[in-house]
């Protein structure tokens, strides 16, 4: 079980690489005045340092780290440690080539690169274990060590002879028998059927990708090969002494891994942020943004770490833009508003050469203190210092949005009813967007979670039921709650077989309607929903839709909205069901933005949901975080120019930022009751 961590105080720091710069002594200590200087009080070392620890087998030099962590702790700069299995060294990958891993088509990988590595390979697994021991061992208990870093960016899989094997185990522990898998997996289509385990291969282009079933669980296999290597890499640094807390650096936007499954064997979340800013504008930028804030918070509900962000301009993008003046203060301090205890950076110090010398860093290569990036970092460093009382505060929600991963995986391979373009993120976008401009506070959760704690959810195109869930969304409605579902919601089971008898399954009596079939539009089609005279939620504007329409028959639900063309002009486009003490509203197609803006400001109101400040200008967003002593509000405008804005201050006293009726562009004001 995962450990509350409370540091005392907001971290701010980043990914530091002294074994670059061991051949000059004097780049160290200056580095150390900087860090200083910008109000940095973490480090994270030896992320990719294994050559350096272990230049040959069973060759250990640590002492350059202990010089380096000792040093740091002299000056107040705490480290966090990282165990270097992301990258394994040269000698390894010559000598035991089964570290490697086996693509798709049964290529084994050369030497090179980040997480080259076969996850169940015992020969890598016992180097990680007697490397990781040894880290712990030696600087597990050292005062200046804070935290463990787990690898980096744990990704990808392996198709080895290994794996394969690992995974056949893996499916009989699930099934039990071939039969019961051959079911779930519906292999009588195209002649599929297995007579033992020991027939199924992973998914393969040289092979079978044709079955769901087995695409699904490969995927869930994936996750628990990981999820069982980082137990190991933990267990390896209990096993040399060190109790500290430990965390992993996941991803933006990855589909990868099931985050949710690591909840219970890390201590707290991390997470990596590099916005594309000024592609778009800022405040959209900040929505997405912000909307990744919340689902890695909502992953154990506690505070996280922002352990990556770019303090100037990624190298790896497209195009590598500047950050305009204000921007990555603004961006900082909407982590700490959506719950993070940490500003870190990569990185600190620019490399000199290979694929990351020109990625934006605190220090550049020029090497001074009297640069732009340089004053704007240590700006952050001092607002951090002002807001040390927010840290370990807590982030409360009343609304929460289903984001679940093992959903995305098998709507997006499902083969219909559109294959190019489900827009699954963009559909839970914008049910995240509307409750974020009403300034509330929004659980990205998954359908394993409980539901009781809310007032209002949203489950934006739950296309895979699992979990029981829709017999928690039952009780959730019975017991008052307001539940919001949308179109091409409840069709398969969790192992991707259609459900029989009727959708969404399960819910039609708490839906008061049946999915009866759902339009696949063309690129360039549109329908309307038009509203319903006298309908009980007082709509009166037409909203526009896309990409899919679904046709439902209502039984119990009031039509709240009708589609206006096609031969199914006249059909439900929105209902409203009162079931139990709560409410059930059905969003039957894709609709543009103010349309969810517009119905989910009304079922907050409904819902009795308290809103702080009521009218919020375009770009500007609210966050709150809470202790039992005091409660922070985060007013932020991601704007250019300044907004106007009317601030409780009658309830809430100014903490930090400049207010006079108006925030400046880019401006944050926290306040504090």
């Amino acid at each position: 079980m995962s450990r509350e961590v409370n540091f005392g105080k907001l971290l701010h720091g980043g990914d530091y690489n002294p074994e670059q710069w061991l051949h000059d002594p004097d780049i160290l200590e200056k580095d150390i005045e900087y860090l200083k200087k910008a109000k940095i009080n973490e480090v994270s070392l030896g992320v990719f340092s294994w050559s350096m620890l272990e230049p040959e087998e069973g060759v250990f030099r640590f002492q350059w780290m202990e010089d380096i962590i000792n040093r740091l702790y002299e000056n107040g700069i705490s480290v966090i440690l990282a165990t270097p299995s992301g990258a394994r060294p040269k000698w390894m990958a010559d000598q035991y080539p089964e570290v490697l891993r086996v693509d798709s088509a049964g290529n084994r990988a050369f030497f090179g690169g980040r997480h080259n590595h076969c996850y169940t390979s015992p020969l890598y697994r016992e180097k990680v274990r007697i490397m990781n021991k040894k880290l712990a061992e030696n600087f597990g208990n050292h005062p200046g060590v804070i935290v463990w870093h787990i690898s980096n960016e744990y990704s990808g899989e392996c198709y080895c002879p290994l794996c394969q094997e690992e995974f056949r185990s893996w499916l009989k522990d699930r099934y039990g028998s071939i039969e019961k898998l051959n079911f779930a997996w519906a292999t009588t289509f195209w002649s599929h059927t297995y007579n033992s385990f020991d027939q199924i291969e992973a998914p393969s282009p040289r092979g079978e990708e044709g079955i769901h079933g087995l695409n699904v669980d490969w995927r869930r296999f994936v996750t628990d090969r990981t999820r069982d290597f980082i137990i190991h890499e933990i267990r390896a640094i209990r096993e040399g002494g060190s109790d500290k807390p430990a965390t992993i650096n996941m991803m933006y936007d990855f589909k990868g891994l099931n985050y949710h499954k690591f909840a219970d064997i890390i201590d707290i979340v991390s997470w990596d942020n590099y916005p594309h800013w000024h592609k778009k504008e800022e405040y959209l930028t900040a929505m997405d943004g912000g909307m990744q804030h919340d689902i890695m918070r909502s992953i154990q509900k506690k505070p996280f770490l922002l352990m990556e962000s770019c303090p100037s301009a990624p190298n790896w993008q497209a195009v590598s833009k500047l950050r305009k003046p204000g921007i990555v203060h603004a961006a900082s301090m909407q982590a700490i508003a959506h719950g993070a205890d940490s500003v870190l950076y990569f990185q600190l110090r620019q490399s000199r050469g290979s694929s990351e010398k020109f990625h934006g860093a605190v220090i550049d290569h020029y090497g001074g203190d009297d640069t732009r990036v340089f004053r704007e970092v240590t700006e952050i460093g001092e607002s951090l210092e002002k807001l040390r009382d927010v840290a370990g505060a807590g982030v409360r929600a009343e609304t929460a949005v289903i984001f679940d991963w093992e959903n995305r995986w098998a709507l997006e391979d499902a083969m219909g009813p559109r294959n190019e373009g489900m827009f699954y993120k963009e559909a839970v976008e914008k049910s995240y967007y509307a409750f974020r401009k009403l300034g509330l506070n929004v659980d990205m959760i998954d359908m394993e979670q409980e539901l009781e704690d809310y007032k209002v959810v949203a489950a934006p195109m739950l296309y895979m039921f699992r979990a029981g869930f829709w017999e928690k969304v039952q009780r959730f409605v019975e017991k008052g709650g307001r539940f919001i579902l949308t179109y091409w919601s409840g069709i398969v089971d969790e192992t991707d077989l259609c459900f029989l008898g009727g959708t969404p399954y399960g819910l039609m009596d708490v839906m008061g309607l049946r999915s009866t079939e759902i339009d696949g539009l063309y690129e360039g089609e549109s329908n309307v929903g038009i509203p319903v005279q006298g309908n009980s939620m007082h709509m009166t504007s037409s909203y526009t839709c896309k990409n899919l329409c679904d046709l439902v028959r209502p039984s119990a639900a009031e039509v709240i909205l009708t589609y206006g063309e096609d031969f199914y002009a006249g059909m439900p486009a929105l209902t409203k069901n009162s079931f139990g003490k709560g409410y059930a509203y059905y969003v039957c197609a894709d609709f543009e933005q103010g349309f969810y803006d517009e119905i989910y400001r009304k079922i907050a109101a409904e819902a009795g949901i308290k809103r702080i400040i009521r009218h919020i200008p375009k770009g500007v967003e609210v966050s709150t975080r809470q202790t039992d002593k005091a409660e922070y509000v985060f007013v932020q405008n991601f704007n250019r120019e300044p907004v106007e804005i009317q601030l409780p201050t009658d309830e809430y006293h100014v903490w930090t930022g400049s207010y006079d009726g108006t925030i400046g562009g880019f401006g944050t004001v926290v306040l504090k009751k």
